[in-house]
């Protein structure tokens, strides 16, 4: 049975073969940035540092969903948070059309309630799912139960372009910038929850090694990290934690352009396995 995954590009790994397809986020500021193969993000970031207008993000529409589909007699979607995007209702509506059009072949969308990293573990197991021959079902069953074990967690230099999209106020990333306070913080039930506010990189490093203790993390685990031009915060973090995990799996990849407008220069966004997690759920009751 062929089948096909399909995430937004808030996954930040944008190619992977042919049963792996993305679908592209947008920012629009003074001009529309893409959030495809093709981009510039270094230069992206820094006309956004530049810019002092309105700028916002846009999800793919219906009809990107369906053509990324292709002819795959299974489909499984992977989005970015439905709490701050409109990416998961896009996928959900392009699921249900692709059923309709195509009797006997099934889609389903996992909302990762998170972004980034946490997407691309959720691939990784549906991959390992297929690789196993598990049918459509199993693999669903499976994958959710996996995501009930899964955090997302992000440290930040700066925040305005979160406060100015309403995800954080916007007074705190004012205060935060001009008194060099990073902030750490968690997805909690698909939104953005600031916990610690350390001062400088070293006590970052130590936050979050912390934090990912805090949340069950085990050694042999799957850690990935997703950073935004912070090589050497990244680094030190993944030192960090293979002092105290020697056997971590370790994965450290560079953010895309919806990644990087919301993390900005310096920010890291950081997915791993760990304890159950209660704001993890996809399920229906």
């Amino acid at each position: 049975m062929k089948y096909k995954i399909v995430a937004d590009s808030s996954c930040n790994v944008l190619t992977g073969g042919e049963d792996y397809a993305t679908v592209p986020m947008k920012i629009v500021a003074e001009r529309e940035y893409v959030d495809d193969a093709n981009l510039d993000v270094a230069r992206m970031v820094e006309d956004l540092r530049q810019y002092r207008g309105k700028s916002g993000s846009s999800c793919p529409n219906v009809g990107e969903w369906l053509e990324a589909f292709g002819d795959a007699e299974t489909v499984f979607g992977v989005t970015i948070s439905k709490h701050i995007s409109g990416s998961y209702n896009a996928a959900q509506q392009a699921a249900e059309t692709y059923m309709e059009e195509h009797p006997g072949r099934k889609a389903y969308i996992f909302d990762s309630l998170a972004t980034g990293p946490e997407m691309m573990l959720l691939v990784e197991k549906i991959r390992q799912c297929q690789a196993e021959g598990d049918d459509f079902e199993a693999t669903k069953e499976k994958v959710l139960d996996y995501h009930n074990h899964l955090h997302t967690l992000f440290c930040l230099e700066s925040m305005n372009n979160l406060a100015r999209n309403g995800r954080v106020n916007l007074a705190v990333a004012k205060l935060a910038g001009m008194l060099g306070i990073r902030v750490a913080g968690e997805a909690k039930g698909g939104q953005v929850t600031p916990v610690h506010k350390p001062r400088g990189a070293q006590k970052s490093t130590q936050v979050l090694l912390e934090m990912i203790k805090e949340r069950g993390f085990r050694d042999g685990g799957i850690i990935r990290v997703a950073h935004c031009f912070a090589e050497e915060a990244a680094f030190a973090f993944r030192d960090a934690v293979l002092g105290v995990f020697p056997h971590a799996r370790f994965q450290l990849e560079p953010t895309t352009a919806l990644c990087s407008y919301y993390a900005e220069a310096g920010g890291l966004v950081i997915g791993f396995e760990g304890s159950f997690n209660t704001c993890n759920s996809n399920r229906e009751f």
